[in-house]
């Protein structure tokens, strides 16, 4: 079963058109990459399905219409981490992490203790306890975007999408960060789409993948099909070889075109 169907998407801004003709289907309960050369409408087509930009088109989901929702029922049923959130001056972690709450609140309400107790969770979960009463401001890159999962996390929405959720973390709380979202994926039948630039990254996580090009889909598929030296030198204009990970996935390693002389060293003998 289909969670999600975007059909004939186009986003136009500041008079381009950055995303044309999209049709796309992500099976309930997978992990959907968007990958692509930078300017290929990555983000916008995230930004569309959380109903942040303007489009055209139809976009669908568990059997019903995205475009038709309110925004409270939107927020209920699609949780965004951008790719770059502010930092509200003077807020702590747990009061942050309470915004994606924010559709279950009632108007001029407040916080009920079931809001509360599923802020505390993620923060169990997401190893920010210790830093529930610290400002979003003091915190470090890494611990930032840990706060911005758990906040989207805290709207319970079925549907997850992250615009390049990495970009701030080394490799060792990006893995971490990367396998929690895949547990949660499977213990909570979460949809998962996610944008990344790092093709290997990509390739080891996402079940499926799509290749946007100057904001169109062409390719899309397994990541085996998607992730070929063909492709990838095509429309990234890189040398690169394809390795196939006996444990799964891929890895896409650069190959340089050309040996480069290194100063100080001789090539005679």
């Amino acid at each position: 079963m289909n969670a999600l169907t975007v059909t004939g998407l186009e986003v136009t801004l500041l008079g381009r058109r950055v995303l044309a003709d999209v049709d796309l289907t992500v099976p309930a309960g997978s992990w959907v990459t968007v990958v692509g050369p930078n300017g290929a409408g990555k983000s916008t087509l995230l930004r569309a399905i959380a109903g942040a930009v303007d489009y055209t088109g139809g976009i669908g989901f568990d059997g019903g219409s995205l475009d038709q929702l309110r925004s409270r029922e939107r927020a209920r049923t699609v949780a965004f981490v951008p790719q770059a959130p502010t930092r509200p001056d003077g807020m702590s972690v747990l009061d942050y992490v309470l915004l994606g709450r924010t559709p279950y609140v009632p108007y001029f309400g407040v916080e009920s203790p079931r809001d509360i107790a599923v802020a505390e969770e993620l923060l169990e979960t997401l190893e920010l306890r210790e830093l529930a009463e610290r400002p979003v401001t003091s915190l470090s890159g890494g611990e930032f975007q840990r706060a911005v999962l758990a906040r989207a996390l805290a709207q319970q929405a079925p549907l997850l999408l992250l615009d390049e959720p990495t970009s701030a973390l080394d490799l060792g709380h990006a893995q971490h960060v990367l396998e929690l979202v895949d547990h949660l994926r499977v213990d909570r039948g979460l949809t998962v789409i996610s944008a990344l630039h790092d093709l290997t990254t990509a390739g080891q996580f996402a079940e499926r993948l799509v290749l946007l090009v100057d904001g169109a889909v062409v390719a899309e598929g397994e990541v085996e099909a998607v992730l070929t030296e063909e492709l990838i030198s095509r429309h990234y204009d890189a040398s690169v070889r394809v390795v196939h990970d006996p444990h799964g996935g891929v890895v896409v390693v650069p190959v340089r075109e050309r040996a480069v002389r290194r100063p100080g060293v001789s090539s005679g003998a």
